[in-house]
């Protein structure tokens, strides 16, 4: 069974964050520590849209390898630079969730991991 674009995965990353198995304090913190040295920056990743948008930076580094990559073959064409343009100036009032996207799939990894 397939949930959103991202596949099984999230399924089951899901289904481990969904079994609520207590926690120690210990693990509640390291838990937090890996994801703020993991969770993608906003601050990059408008930086990466307004200066290489057209191409999908921002995208690779949210981890949306799939549309950075439709819009990067967009981008390179000279017919589709402009669509492409577009794209990433709506990108810019989307990236704020793109990025609590990402951040809660690596807090569920992390759950999932320390819950063993």
């Amino acid at each position: 069974m397939k949930i959103g674009k991202h596949g099984t995965q999230d399924m089951e990353l899901h289904n481990a964050a969904q079994k609520r198995v207590p926690l120690s304090l210990r693990q509640i913190m390291q838990v937090d520590f890996k994801v703020m040295a993991e969770k993608p920056r906003t601050a990059r990743a408008y930086a990466l849209c307004v200066f290489l948008g057209m191409f999908g930076a921002h995208r690779f580094y949210l981890g949306d390898r799939r549309t950075g990559k439709t819009m990067l073959v967009i981008g390179m064409s000279i017919i589709g630079l402009p669509v492409s343009l577009v794209w990433a100036l709506a990108d810019l009032f989307r990236i704020p969730a793109m990025v609590d996207r990402q951040t809660k799939a690596i807090r569920a990894r992390h759950m999932a991991e320390a819950t063993g």
